[in-house]
């Protein structure tokens, strides 16, 4: 079998051009899976985009790392008050959560036990970290419950 010396050529040039549609579309694909901070990001060039994406999935394992911590805090914290009480579960008040968006402005309000400040804590720190400033945020008790309200407000990116 004898090759044409142009052939070789040909095959290499097809060969490149399939390896450039596919890591096209593998980065299509990956930017899709990225959410966008700022309308004005789908101009970022590859290697933006890339490192973008890594940026965001270092961002997402520490944030499962922390939840993962979290967890096992909390696991520590119910082991602990069972031990205490000899045993005996004492029902926790279940949170209730609602959130109001008008415009720019997002009004959390959240519901929770007596032992609930945790939980306020957590909802302030996760509206911050979504990129929106909180500019109020207070609770009262109310009965065998607390009230806790944060006014916060969207960044807009432009």
């Amino acid at each position: 079998m004898e090759r044409k010396p142009g052939s070789s050529r040909a095959d290499r040039k097809t060969t490149e051009r399939n390896r450039r549609n596919r890591m096209k579309a593998l980065l299509s694909k990956l930017h899709s899976l990225v959410p966008p901070q700022c309308p004005r990001e789908s101009t970022l060039s590859m290697p933006d985009q890339l490192g973008k994406a890594a940026n965001y999935i270092k961002n997402l394992q520490v944030k499962v790392q922390k939840m993962r911590e979290q967890k096992e805090r909390l696991l520590e914290i119910e082991k602990i008050n069972t031990t205490m009480n000899n045993g005996l579960t004492i029902g926790f008040k279940s949170p209730e959560i609602g959130i109001r968006k008008s415009g720019s402005i997002l009004e959390v309000v959240l519901v929770t036990g007596l032992d609930g400040q945790f939980m306020f804590n957590e909802t302030v720190r996760v509206i911050h970290e979504e990129g929106a400033d909180v500019m109020n945020a207070n609770f009262s008790y109310v009965g065998d419950a607390m009230l806790h309200t944060v006014h916060a407000k969207v960044r807009i990116c432009i």
